[in-house]
């Protein structure tokens, strides 16, 4: 049986954990060749050794993706370890919540740094390469989609207390990805987002457990109580938060050929849950 994305080229922000790396799995699993991204080496080389030992192919992009050279140096491991590049998943983020009149500027700048500064960043890199590699399929008279899957949120369609820093870039991706569906469609790319609903992830497990993540030099304290848990979950019409496999699997859905003629569309993956 054919794998759907045998020999595609994939690059995918933030896939040392959670989310990020069950999509490397899955998109792997297909056949598509990834290159890995995390803060950390660990993790990363984690994920690649998976994905080798289960008999695919791939490399780790180890950096933050909020740097000014990320971009650039994330396309190149693509270009020059796979030769190709088809299929870009913004997903790197996290959050950093706080009421308005107690929000930082600091926190502000954070967030749309990771979440809609990056993925900038990286499509405006990588849009030289797609649009030669498009030419050269063009004049072969080969047709090739690629495929571009920007992550959001349910926050950002339908804001959510305490996170207008989060909710404001999350917005902004999905007006991004609007916007280059119209661009990029005359390269044979489709551009398209997921907006997760609760996804179970170390993100989201107690608060009181103390934990938290160093991010860009900051200990960013996660969790969530867990009543407050609880009645969100019962607030969902699955009635439960979902895994990070889910997740990846709205993701995949983006990225096989059989959603290529849909594009600037935002497909929400959370239990049924269409508000916050």
């Amino acid at each position: 049986m054919t794998l759907k994305l045998q020999g595609k080229v994939a690059l995918i922000t933030g896939s040392g954990r959670g989310i990020g790396r069950a999509i490397a799995l899955k998109l792997a699993g297909e056949g598509a060749r990834v290159v890995v991204n995390d803060l950390d080496d660990a993790p990363a080389q984690d994920v690649v050794q998976a994905i080798r030992d289960a008999g695919g192919q791939a490399v780790a992009c180890v950096g933050n993706v909020g740097a000014p050279d990320f971009a650039a140096r994330f396309v190149a491991t693509a270009t020059g370890h796979f030769d190709g590049l088809d299929i870009i998943v913004n997903n790197a983020g996290y959050t950093w919540d706080n009421v308005i009149q107690k929000m930082s500027d600091e926190q502000w700048q954070a967030m749309l740094d990771v979440h809609l500064t990056a993925p900038f960043r990286i499509l405006r890199a990588a849009q030289p390469v797609i649009r030669a590699l498009s030419k050269a399929d063009s004049e072969a008279g080969r047709r090739v989609v690629r495929k571009v899957v920007n992550v959001s949120s349910v926050a950002g369609l339908f804001g959510n207390a305490g996170q207008a820093n989060y909710a404001a870039a999350k917005a902004g991706i999905v007006g991004m990805t609007q916007t280059l569906a119209k661009e990029w469609g005359r390269m044979a790319v489709t551009v398209n987002c997921v907006a997760f609903g609760l996804i179970k992830t170390r993100l989201t497990g107690n608060v009181a457990d103390g934990a938290t993540e160093k991010i860009d030099g900051r200990d960013i304290k996660v969790g969530v109580n867990p009543d407050l848990m609880a009645a969100m979950e019962r607030g969902i019409p699955l009635g439960r938060g979902g895994s990070p496999e889910e997740a990846a699997g709205a993701v995949y859905l983006l990225c096989i050929p059989e959603s290529d003629y849909v594009s600037g569309q935002t497909l929400m993956c959370s239990g049924g849950l269409t508000g916050i």
